[in-house]
């Protein structure tokens, strides 16, 4: 099963100036595909529509490389592919309807580098007594653009994989990847099979005994998540504490920033000393999603866990503007949801879901989504529905039977009975997924085929580009192997 690893690099400083330049070069490409897409968009289109012409939806970089941008002659030419490839499959998830068009890349913020087969090679490291592989070297460059062996410390073991990321936020280097876990021991089929597998032997029991292997959890802000059988999960008091004397820290560091000389060493240090502090929030939650992940799967009297199907990008939009007759202004609250908006992304709703998800799945537990609507008013007893149950934020009173419970444990309880209803039921579990993947897959292991530069073009509409997708075939699609190591 393939699995993805994310591990501390630790380059020197003379690797490090070459992997930003690799990751300046392929930024720039990048950039430079957005704009040119745009000009024939916004400029080019009726007139090269008249023209008979056709816009270009390629993978060609070569005509970038002029003599203002020689310096793109200073990496290895597949930096500059990969670069372009980047772009088209980002277009790609566009025609798909899985995203918008590919927008400009900062040089602000998290930078990385994408890396194929030909530019890094993992090298074994033979234990000398037993003759086992006990760890690897990872040697990065060509022959002609040597960067040398960058130690990093691998967590767990992993698998070789076909391309990998480097990359930089907040000061520190991370080497990501995706390759087959030799640990996860998991039948040979699909996701979605696996998880309907789950789901038939689910449904031989009776209703009374997925009652007892069932938990619902609720998810709040007050509280991050309420499960049905009481327990409560949230951050210590003491990283409460932290995440807000760093959030001032923030705050500081970038007033600070914002005073020193524009392109200075000095605002350089400040603006990381704002990535060191933001970043200590994020990493705070990300440890908070897997171990409450961790021990929700781990609790053997559980086989079914149950969430809620909360829309969360939607209920983090900003409020729209409101004008009065005369075209002033009027006040929409946005600084109140803006508020709300950063305590929802700040509880990890989606981490915690989305881990507890394949955890769950490789001890052959399952997890579903049930939709939210009034589980918050309704009896967990009786099932009345209505407002007038909560008579505060946190207390739950049923209008028609009396029944009195904490409101975030009683919409837990409606959770999980929601969560056995729909599995009963026997509708599918799993929804079609809309695929990008332009590489192919050769046998059983990942192919070492890296995309190759084609050039491909998209006959000209005068519909909106959003309904191009159909004009693109797939037989169209080609993909030239590169040499390999």
């Amino acid at each position: 099963m393939l699995d993805g690893y994310r591990f501390r690099l630790y380059p020197t400083r003379e690797q490090q100036q070459i992997l930003l330049r690799w990751m300046g070069c392929q930024r720039i490409i990048y950039n430079a595909k957005v704009q040119e897409d745009r000009y024939y968009r916004r400029f080019q289109r009726r007139m090269v529509g008249t023209a008979g012409m056709e816009v270009p939806i390629d993978q060609q970089y070569s005509r970038f490389i002029t003599e203002q941008t020689a310096f793109l002659r200073q990496v290895p030419p597949q930096i500059l592919r990969n670069g372009a490839v980047r772009w088209r499959q980002a277009y790609q998830r566009f025609f798909k309807k899985l995203s918008g068009r590919p927008k400009m890349k900062r040089k602000s913020g998290r930078q990385s580098v994408w890396l194929t087969s030909e530019l890094f090679e993992f090298r074994p490291i033979v234990d000398d007594t037993t003759g086992a592989v006990c760890g690897y070297h990872l040697h990065v460059g060509t022959d002609k653009f040597p960067v040398g062996s960058i130690p990093y410390v691998a967590h767990r073991p992993h698998g070789i994989p076909s391309s990998l990321y480097i990359a930089i936020e907040g000061g520190h280097w991370w080497l990501s990847f995706a390759a087959e876990d030799p640990t996860v021991t998991m039948p040979k089929k699909t996701v979605d099979a696996a998880t309907e597998q789950i789901a038939e032997d689910l449904r031989h029991l009776s209703p009374e005994q997925l009652a007892v292997r069932t938990l619902g959890g609720d998810r709040g802000v007050a509280k991050p998540l309420m499960t049905s059988d009481g327990h409560v999960f949230d951050l210590l008091p003491v990283q409460k504490t932290r995440i807000k004397k760093a959030w001032r820290q923030h705050k500081r560091w970038q007033r600070r920033a914002s005073r020193r000389k524009k392109g200075s060493q000095n605002q350089k240090k400040a603006y990381r000393k704002v990535a060191h502090y933001q970043q200590y929030e994020k990493n705070v939650r990300h440890e908070y999603a897997h171990q409450t992940s961790h021990a929700l799967v781990v609790n053997a009297a559980n086989d079914l866990y149950v969430f809620e199907d909360l829309p969360i990008q939607q209920m983090t939009k900003r409020p729209k503007a409101k004008k009065d007759v005369a075209g002033h202004f009027l006040p929409n609250g946005r600084a109140a949801k803006a508020g709300l908006n950063r305590a929802i992304l700040a509880s990890a709703w989606g981490q915690v879901v989305t881990f507890t998800r394949y955890k769950a799945l490789r001890r052959g537990k399952l997890v579903i989504a049930v939709p939210f609507a009034y589980s918050s008013q309704e009896c967990a007893e009786c099932a009345f529905t209505s407002p007038d149950n909560r008579p505060s934020q946190a207390a739950f009173v049923c209008q028609r039977c009396g029944h009195a419970d904490n409101a975030d444990h009683n919409a837990a309880v409606v959770i999980a009975k929601r969560g056995i209803a729909k599995l009963l039921s026997g509708e599918p579990l799993t929804k079609s997924h809309k695929t990008t993947r332009i590489f192919r897959k050769l046998g059983p292991e990942r192919s070492k085929v890296t995309p190759g530069e084609t050039h491909i073009r998209r006959a000209p509409s005068k519909t909106d580009m959003h309904r191009s997708q159909n004009q693109e075939l797939r037989g169209v699609i080609r993909e030239t192997p590169t040499s390999t190591r």
